[in-house]
């Protein structure tokens, strides 16, 4: 067993351990949530004073850093990393500009696979067997979550059990998991209690462990009384090589300490706390939030269904159903933009492994989801736009296991502008990009696999409802003040199934 007493290194001494070619797996959030930046800032300082430790792999599952070079973008050096497997990308633009330019192997993955494999992994099992990613981009017989030229390595097979089809993740050796934490006692005990999310750090680092790698935490400081109580620790010393106290560390982007954010304590939720969502985003959710009905477990994803507990709040519906997020999240008042993903007074806050396989199983009635680009197949995607890979988050997970999907976006982008009257809208200026396609860039959304699986699916934009059925996508439903023809129709690059009794109240409408 590792001397204890050796654990407790500066961050610049602790990177030093890392080589050239090493494997790293980081469990972190946006908004500065689990984010080891400290740690991470001297791997970069190293490199960029050395040149090493260059041909990096680094695992991620969700989005680390602040879009301004925090997180994943320490990393984004050309020549430092060779290749990332990520599950969303958006929290690191260096990182996508080096995806998009061919400088490294880039692949995404679902963020719950993500997760999930790293837990596989350590338990010596070999790789992931799950449904979650069946007939989309992840699935071998598309791109096999292959993002750019440079990704050739097949990482993903298709296998069958019992006639059923799965996707196989194959698992590879952790060299380095760099994580983080609140404290640590003196035998290396980590607890997570003031941080708002657990996130995948056991995971991670039960990866790198028993791959015969080596676990980095940052953490803020030693344990008061040099002792972390049993139940309190998330990760135990028998993981833990290197400990890094951060004085600095802050909770997060929002708060530095902030006890209802890591659930040891309630505080007052005065009536403005949800910023109500407005113009096309307000259209849009609350349309959306008559699709959530009580005693639902509902899902709800970042963008524009991140606004719509600030509808239902405004409706007096909170606490009519039971809410979750992917990062772990139950109940509770939900944060939107940068701190998406937390909330202050959960009800509970699990690992997102844990939250992943309550979705994987079919734990959700009903999720929103945002929207990108969606076809006349029901396909959606919100995970490679334009040249930019974006990654799909926990977006496969979740809507490959929820009963019911509401996918939630505008029907144009780059400047549209629309104005509610009542319950009229109406179109001031149309967008000049469309989204809705003849064939969808990259398939985050599969509407044949929704079919096989007999999942209730609409797509929900400011103009027009829509209803995946089994021989297509179906109209079903135009705002107020909407001309069937000219606003949605003549503006989409495939014809949808539309019921006559729609067509007819338009032209009377058109008549009066």
């Amino acid at each position: 067993m590792e001397d204890v007493l050796n654990k407790w290194m500066e961050a610049a001494d602790a990177v030093e351990q890392i080589f050239d070619g090493a494997t790293i797996a980081l469990a972190s959030n946006g908004g500065g949530v689990l984010e080891p930046d400290a740690v991470l800032a001297k791997l970069e300082q190293r490199f960029l004073e050395t040149g090493h430790p260059r041909d990096l792999t680094v695992v991620h599952a969700l989005g680390i850093g602040d879009g301004k070079g925090s997180g994943l973008g320490r990393l984004a050096h050309p020549g430092m990393v060779k290749r990332v497997i990520g599950g969303h990308w958006s929290w690191a633009p260096e990182m996508q500009r080096l995806a998009k330019d061919d400088a490294i192997e880039a692949y995404s993955f679902p963020a719950g696979v993500i997760s999930t494999l790293l837990r596989e992994i350590g338990a010596g099992r070999p790789g992931l067997v799950t449904h979650v990613g069946l007939r989309t981009f992840v699935d071998p017989r598309i791109d096999g979550g292959k993002i750019n030229a440079r990704a050739t390595e097949d990482l993903v097979e298709l296998i069958e059990l019992e006639g059923r089809e799965y996707l196989r993740y194959k698992p590879f050796k952790v060299d380095f998991a760099i994580v983080r934490g609140s404290s640590a006692d003196e035998s290396g005990n980590v607890t997570l209690r003031h941080e708002p999310a657990d996130l995948d750090v056991y995971a991670a680092a039960l990866a790198a462990h028993n791959s015969g790698g080596r676990v980095i935490v940052q953490v803020k400081e030693r344990a008061p009384d040099g002792y972390v109580p049993a139940r309190l620790v998330r990760i135990p010393g028998i993981l833990v090589n290197t400990l890094v106290e951060t004085p600095g560390q802050v909770q997060c982007v929002v708060a530095d300490g902030d006890p209802a954010l890591s659930g040891e304590a309630l505080s007052p939720i005065g009536e403005g706390f949800y910023e109500i969502p407005t113009g096309i985003r307000h259209i849009v959710a609350s349309r959306a939030a008559q699709e959530l009905h009580e005693g639902q477990s509902a899902n709800f994803g970042f963008g524009i269904p991140g606004g719509i507990p600030a509808i239902l709040a405004q409706q007096g519906r909170l606490g009519t159903f039971w809410g979750s997020v992917e990062q772990g999240i139950h109940n509770g008042a939900m944060l939107d933009g940068p701190m998406f993903g937390t909330a202050r007074n959960a009800d509970a806050i699990l690992s997102s492994v844990d939250q992943f396989d309550f979705y994987s199983g079919g734990g959700v009635d009903v999720t929103f989801l945002g929207m990108g680009e969606m076809d006349g197949d029901g396909n959606i995607n919100v995970s490679k736009l334009g040249a930019s890979v974006v990654g799909p988050g926990g977006f496969i997970d979740i809507t490959q296991g929820a009963r019911k999907i509401v996918f939630c976006g505008t029907f144009e982008a780059k400047g549209l502008q629309v104005e509610q009257v009542g319950a009229r809208v109406n179109i001031v200026s149309p967008g000049s990009v469309p989204k809705l396609v003849g064939r969808v860039q990259h398939i985050t959304f599969s509407g044949e696999q929704a079919r096989i699986a007999g999942q209730e699916v609409l797509y929900v934009t400011e103009r027009a409802v829509f209803r995946l059925e089994p021989n297509g996508v179906r109209l079903i439903e135009v705002a107020p003040g909407i001309d069937v023809e000219r606003d949605v129709l003549a503006r989409m690059a495939f014809r949808p199934l539309v019921d006559e009794a729609l067509l007819r109240q338009a032209k009377q409408e058109r008549a009066a």
